[in-house]
């Protein structure tokens, strides 16, 4: 949020007014009697954080959670309550996510909701694996890439697929991402899970204030949408969320919510594809002239998927979901970056920002024009860490000065030949057996399309803006096809030297990686960025868990991007601009300019950190969240 206007010393002359006491209906006008009185306002100085005790953790705002059970870190402190209260009742920590996510729903649908997709990754200790899901949805399989290029030409002048309307609609794949998790992990019967976001939202569930700043954008945005006819229906979402828009300190209701879950709680994953629920969202697409049908929701599915990994610094592996996500363009940073001593540099130096920056503009470049649904696309995930391509990309870089011009590394088929800013929330939660969830789950940009279908109390996602128009690209919008997705978990492993030397592990045998670091970082294009910086911070510059997500961050906005065409010369030759929070020290941008590079001081998109890590030596768990935002990290 931006700190509130402070009034400079100034004379202002104040009107106090009395209003005549006369009844309304007298048929005299109101007698308004004015006194003006001079007023001085000082100066302001707005309040700065005061210090903490000098426990060497110097920037975080707050102590980690230490847990020796259990864990959880949420957006909304009422979601992490939540989380526990599961894990309690003998809940796994997927039952502990569900019932998390459900919850956020309610009270952040500023980020998310049933409405969105989801993407998880999952720790199992019992069978010593990680598993992946990809719980998005695919585009209408009545439309044609000329109806989306309609509604493209009728209000984005052709150039992008409209952010609201049901043009931006996918089908929502979070529900079903529910019952995949919960048919393979959940302890609990779901609709348990279910039942507190379904009490709250009949009852009431109290809004914070980061989350009440957000959700009073939505009229700014949807009412002229709708005025435009750019969002084809807008009642429902005006009863439903902004009757009025609720301020810090809501109780907020949203009985037709309460409704659906409860549906889904008794009817499962089919009451929501398949029965009265899809239905009743067929007959709303229908009455609004959208592309969405009964067929859509009856034929979805998630995916169960390989997570992607790479080692970095040799003790370390960072895992992420291949494509249609953008997680690998964090592994791609990480093994660019290991060429530099990041350590010696020094957090927040020039250098070091540099080096990140120019490495996240070559990962980026791949993930425009390569990253798409693999299922069109053709394009192995595995290609773009294979042995050494990072670390060839990464001689390109100068920490001089910006790269000119930057392209993909890779030739990546066209669709012919292979046939071809967002809002989320992020959670993590782990349970006293092992068992670590990253979940991320999100409705893209803002709340949303706009769009709530009748008695339902839920906005769609507009994930489909995501989509490119060029036909050439692996990108572009096709019928039945899942859109490039910003939203990704993350998961790291560690090697425990400490154990291994406890465990005897011969010299000759090398340390194994162990399970370490469940996290994840909310804002759009910022999220590769924000999972290389709180591991860089935790592995190069020596910081606690909360320390790695308090400290300042950079954001670089620019370059090609996936929803662009496929040539583009355009977007190469952007060398973008670089974003720094306040804590970047005035020095280093002072530098950065030198070198020729456009930097601005203070509007990075931060996004928003959660995580939960395993101490080693204790095996307790330490957990954190974002400073940020309103969440809360906690255990038992």
């Amino acid at each position: 949020m931006k700190a509130p206007r402070i009034l400079a010393a100034a004379t202002l002359a104040v009107g106090l007014s009395a209003c005549a006491t006369s009844p309304p209906d007298s048929g005299e006008a109101e007698k308004e009697i004015v006194v003006t009185e001079t007023v001085t306002v000082q100066e302001q100085t707005p309040p700065g954080p005061g210090d903490r005790m000098p426990t060497g953790r110097s920037i975080g705002v707050r102590s980690a959670v230490v847990a020796p059970h259990a864990a959880a870190a949420t957006a909304h402190p009422l979601a992490t309550q939540t989380a526990l209260d599961v894990l309690k009742r003998g809940g796994s920590a997927v039952d502990a996510a569900i019932a998390a996510n459900a919850m956020l729903g309610l009270v952040e649908p500023t980020g998310n909701g049933i409405g969105g997709d989801l993407f998880a990754i999952v720790w199992d200790p019992e069978t010593q694996q990680l598993y992946g899901y990809n719980g998005s949805g695919r585009s209408p399989k009545g439309a044609t890439l000329e109806d989306i290029q309609a509604k493209a030409d009728a209000f984005m002048d052709g150039k992008e697929i409209p952010p609201f309307g049901t043009a931006s609609v996918t089908v929502p794949g979070t529900v079903d991402g529910w019952f995949a998790l919960h048919d393979k992990f959940g302890k609990l019967p779901i609709a348990d899970d279910l039942t507190p976001a379904i009490t709250y939202a009949r009852e009431g569930a109290p809004i914070p204030e980061v989350i009440s700043y957000y959700w009073n954008f939505g009229p700014k945005r949807y009412k002229p949408a709708f005025e435009s006819g750019m969002l084809e229906e807008y009642e429902n979402a005006k009863e439903t969320y902004f009757s009025p828009p609720p301020h810090e300190g809501t109780i907020f209701r949203n009985p037709d919510l309460a409704d659906t879950l409860s549906k889904i709680a008794e009817g499962g994953r089919d009451a929501f594809y398949k029965g009265d629920l899809a239905e009743r969202m067929d007959a709303y697409f229908k009455r609004i002239g959208g592309f969405l049908r009964y067929e859509d929701f009856a034929s979805h599915t998630g995916d169960w998927v390989d997570p992607v990994c790479a080692t970095y610094r040799a003790d370390y592996k960072v895992c992420e979901l291949p494509p249609n996500t953008q997680g690998i363009a964090a592994l791609q940073m990480l093994q660019m970056l290991e060429k530099y001593d990041l350590r010696s540099m020094g957090f927040g130096s020039a250098d070091s920002i540099m080096a990140q920056v120019e490495a996240k503009r070559l990962a980026f470049a791949d993930r425009a024009k390569g990253y798409a649904d693999p299922e069109f696309s053709g394009i192995d995930p595995e290609v773009f860490i294979a042995d050494g391509y990072n670390a060839r990309r990464a001689g390109l870089i100068d920490l001089s000065k910006p790269m000119p011009n930057v392209k993909a590394g890779l030739d990546f088929p066209t669709a012919d030949k292979a046939l071809e800013d967002g809002d989320t929330t992020y959670l993590t939660v782990a349970d006293e057996n092992g068992m670590m969830v990253s979940l991320i789950q999100s409705n893209y940009r803002g709340m949303g399309s706009g769009l709530v279908a009748d008695g339902m109390g839920f906005m769609f996602q507009d994930r489909g803006q995501l989509f490119s128009l060029d036909p050439a690209h692996p990108n572009v919008w096709e019928p039945g096809k899942r859109p490039f997705h910003t939203i990704i978990p993350a998961f790291a492993f560690k090697k425990d030297m400490p154990g291994c030397q406890v465990r005897a592990v011969p010299i000759e045998q090398a340390c194994p990686f162990e399970p370490w670091l469940s996290f994840g970082l909310m804002g759009g294009g910022m999220q590769p960025q924000g999972h290389v910086q709180v591991i860089l911070n935790l592995v190069d510059f020596d910081m606690g868990l909360q320390e790695a997500g308090d400290a300042a961050r950079w954001e670089h906005v620019g370059g090609c991007e996936p929803t662009d065409n496929l040539e583009d010369p355009a977007c190469e030759a952007d060398t973008g601009k670089v974003f720094l929070e306040s804590g970047i020290p005035p020095a280093t941008r002072a530098e950065l300019e030198a070198r020729g590079v456009d930097v601005e001081c203070c509007g990075a998109n931060a996004g928003g950190y959660q995580a939960v890590m395993r101490d080693f030596e204790t095996g307790a768990y330490i957990a954190a969240t974002e400073m940020r935002k309103d969440g809360v990290a906690d255990g038992y």
